[in-house]
């Protein structure tokens, strides 16, 4: 199948060619002919699919089609990173188009939310924002939404992770309750199904199965307790190939004393959360994009909100919480048809969890000796409930994880 199979309007097709787009993935395959449809729509399906382009060329499609000034498309996201990059893969993808869009988002000043003010004002086609910010618009009249046409709940399972569902239906009350609503989850638990059936009517359904990660990763592992961690982390940080490097912790708090560390300790890195304002979270954006930043440490939000080509080196600090998140972080590297490396560290509690891992990939991940000096790795035994206490001489500066 090609995208010319979709009748898109000319200047659209245009678009794709220019960007050398011609095969759309299953995911666009799929989604797309339902879109156009005019159907409600809940798609399962990860980062890296093609997701964004799935719902984003049916909409510009019928957008360019009626060539209407007023705001006709919302779509919601639950980071920042996140929406400011579907609003940059609008701008290239409808570029020939004439349509418009604008990324609102919080945690910039006030100069940024009267920016926003003014743009929303003046009219666009379509908004990418994040809850928060903008219930603040609705709430103070800026934005007029009687003509709205579609609704895009992008990553629902993280917005409902994150605490967005009263915001989310709150923003719904404004909306006309004649629209089409497209919701797309990485997973579908059953609180993505409860918020389903709240908000779609008659939806058709479109699972595409979790991809494996690519065969461009070496995936490996250390066993080590919590208290050899961050000697590990710096043994392999030493390593002089790993020009880029993302390390992912489950809590902010470990990413924040995690990057104080390592700043002590010699090693250039910067932490990114939700407490940094926007101005520093795009500086550290900028910096590590343009590979004046190595080592970037964050929480699991960054490993769907980031498409950043050429990252060398993911370590998970610790077992990512669910499964499918392994598969997220470590999707960061070997992008494009590269080649990466991930490596987990696995303590004596999450060794369970690592096993989980393990059967949704199909394969064991090889487990590597301790670097000498850092003292005995715990023994992996997945089916035991806990093993011995591991006591060094030096101090823990890391809380134990949840």
């Amino acid at each position: 199948m090609k995208f010319e199979d979709f009748n898109f309007v000319p200047q659209l097709q245009e678009g794709l060619d220019t960007m050398g787009f011609t095969k759309p993935t299953p995911i666009q395959q799929e989604a797309i002919p339902h879109i156009l449809a005019n159907k409600d729509l809940i798609a399962c399906a990860q980062t890296g699919t093609g997701k964004t382009a799935s719902y984003l060329l049916p909409l510009l499609h019928k957008i360019q089609e009626k060539d209407e000034s007023f705001i006709d498309t919302l779509i919601l996201a639950p980071t920042r990173e996140l929406a400011l990059q579907i609003d940059q893969q609008i701008m290239g993808l409808a570029y020939f188009t004439g349509c418009s869009s604008i990324a609102v988002y919080g945690g910039g000043d006030g100069f940024s939310y009267e920016q926003q003010k003014r743009s929303l004002t003046d009219g666009v086609n379509i908004i990418v924002a994040t809850p928060g910010r903008l219930i603040a618009h609705l709430t103070s009249g800026t934005i007029n939404l009687t003509h709205l046409k579609h609704l895009v709940l992008d990553e629902a399972d993280r917005m409902l992770d994150m605490g967005f569902y009263e915001d989310i239906v709150r923003i719904i009350s404004y909306l006309p309750a004649k629209r089409q609503n497209l919701l797309f989850s990485a997973t579908m638990p059953p609180k993505i199904r409860a918020l389903s059936k709240k908000i779609l009517h008659n939806p058709v359904e479109v699972n595409i199965a979790v991809s494996m990660p690519s065969v461009g990763i070496l995936q490996q592992a250390y066993l080590a307790y919590d208290e050899q961690k961050i000697d590990l982390l710096k043994q392999i940080l030493s390593n002089s190939e790993y020009k880029s490097v993302i390390v992912f912790a489950s809590r902010k708090e470990t990413v924040k004393k995690l990057n104080s560390t390592l700043n002590r300790q010699g090693i250039k890195s910067e932490a990114f959360h939700s407490d940094l304002d926007q101005e520093s979270r795009e500086d550290i954006m900028v910096r590590f994009r343009g590979k004046s930043l190595a080592v970037l440490i964050g929480t699991d939000v960054i490993s769907r909100g980031i498409d950043v080509v050429g990252i060398s080196l993911v370590v998970n600090f610790d077992v990512p919480p669910d499964p499918e998140d392994y598969i997220h972080r470590i999707g960061r590297t070997a992008r494009a048809e590269t080649t990466g490396t991930a490596i987990t560290f696995i303590n004596d509690k999450d060794q369970h969890r690592f096993s989980r891992i393990e059967e949704l990939i199909g394969k064991e991940i090889p487990k590597l000796p301790l670097p000498e000096g850092l003292g005995e790795a715990p023994i992996y035994n997945p089916k035991a409930k806990r093993q011995g206490s591991f006591k060094p001489k030096w101090k823990n500066n890391f809380k134990k994880k949840d």
